[in-house]
């Protein structure tokens, strides 16, 4: 991209809105307590590491250094890692859906015959007498769901996915290309997270939940630990180093329960500044942290990052986020067509990054906090920060995608 093109991307870009919201209950000095590694710890996350990385396919995705976007934005550094090259999925939900499926099937298999089975002998399909009639089944907003379908498909049992009104049709027919069994609700998210539930108790299938609510609390622990994957690459990219902001998206806040968990055990009082990002519309997170407790947002969450539509916080993800999160913040919606054109054409000598809408909400809102004075020294946000960005996917739905990042801006 040349220079021009670029300083007028980036000049749209920074006149979008972000609110913020400072977490009055984070303090760096706090140790990552036995209350949290109940919840998410680097022990209990060696099993899954161990475990995805026999997965067939499997592969560290890129953390990229976008030296020339950081020094057109006035910061030291901006890694940004990948997560559109993760499998065949092409988002970091596919580290934890899967994973997740597979440790119910290892529950169900010792339950009924007593003995352990082996991530080998899912994969080689070694017991699939005992499976095959075993049902898993989820809600989703796309992403999550088309992990738990394509779970399912590896390890040789049966998937139900819910979806609500809002889901486009590229996502429904990627989850039934893993031979899910999708049904559509006329209502948002958290409804069919709802529906989703009620039919598992009718028809005997287990939930895989990337959400947790009163009376399920266990599973999404599990999908979590599959997200910590996509942390232990990082550390390892990093080679040493240590950012001062690690940005990542909202949703209902299990991804960033995992990153903030994962990372503040690991540097413990180093631990960097934890930004969590979510749409203006679908701010439950940022809504809670001011409450001082998760509440709900209602209506019909509009919002074009179909990942982050989101009305309804993780309990077990807040019990990481309350004190864990340093600050909380929205982004509007203009901003999502121009980061992904922005980073598509790279920047310089870039990469150019495929980066789907929910991916790019972090991205933008440090930019545009970084061209205003009062909220980058609200942030510590300066010409010596260095920003790890979570890229959660890239073009999950290619229809979507291609609109997007060829639509012409204002």
């Amino acid at each position: 991209m040349t220079t021009d093109t670029t300083t007028n991307y980036i000049k749209q870009l920074i006149d979008g809105t972000v609110s913020h919201f400072a977490n009055p209950r984070a303090d760096i000095t706090h140790s990552y307590t036995r209350e949290h590694q109940a919840i998410l710890s680097l022990a209990k996350a060696e099993v899954a590491i161990r475990d995805i990385k026999k997965w067939p396919g499997y592969k560290a995705t890129p953390l990229h250094s976008l030296d020339d976007l950081s020094r057109q934005t006035g910061i030291s550094r901006i890694w940004y890692k990948d997560e559109s090259q993760r499998f065949d999925l092409k988002s970091f939900k596919a580290l934890g859906g899967a994973f997740a499926v597979a440790r119910q099937l290892q529950a169900v298999f010792k339950d009924k015959t007593g003995q352990q089975v082996s991530i080998d002998d899912l994969l080689t399909g070694k017991h699939s007498e005992h499976l095959a009639d075993i049902t898993v089944s989820c809600a989703t907003d796309g992403n999550h769901g088309r992990s738990v379908a394509w779970g399912a498909q590896m390890f040789g049992c049966q998937c139900v996915i819910f979806i609500h009104a809002d889901v486009s049709k590229g996502r429904r027919l990627a989850m039934e290309q893993f031979g899910a069994t999708v049904i559509r609700i006329d209502g948002n998210y958290d409804e069919s997270v709802r529906t989703a539930a009620e039919q598992a108790k009718q028809h005997n299938r287990i939930i895989v939940s990337d959400t947790s609510y009163e009376g399920y609390m266990e599973i999404p622990k599990d999908v979590a630990l599959g997200y910590t994957v996509m942390l232990a690459e990082i550390i390892e990219q990093l080679d040493g180093e240590i950012p001062t902001h690690v940005v990542v998206q909202g949703g209902v806040g299990g991804l960033a329960a995992a990153v903030c968990g994962y990372f503040w055990e690991y540097w413990q009082a180093k631990r960097p500044r934890f930004v969590i990002v979510e749409p203006e519309n679908a701010n439950c997170l940022q809504q809670s942290a001011k409450a001082g407790k998760p509440v709900s947002v209602t209506g019909d969450l509009e919002t074009m990052m179909a990942g982050l539509c989101c009305g309804e916080v993780s309990l077990l993800a807040w019990t990481i986020l309350d004190s864990g999160a340093d600050d909380f913040m929205t982004v509007s919606e203009e901003t999502v067509p121009q980061t992904m054109q922005l980073l598509a054409k790279g920047v310089g000598k870039d990469p150019a990054i495929e980066a789907g809408e929910s991916a790019v909400a972090g991205l933008a809102a440090m930019m545009i906090a970084r061209n205003q004075v009062n909220l980058a020294s609200q942030l510590n946000l300066d010409s010596e920060s260095k920003l790890l960005v979570l890229g959660t996917e890239g073009a999950t739905d290619p229809e979507l995608y291609h609109q997007l990042v060829t639509r012409q801006l204002d």
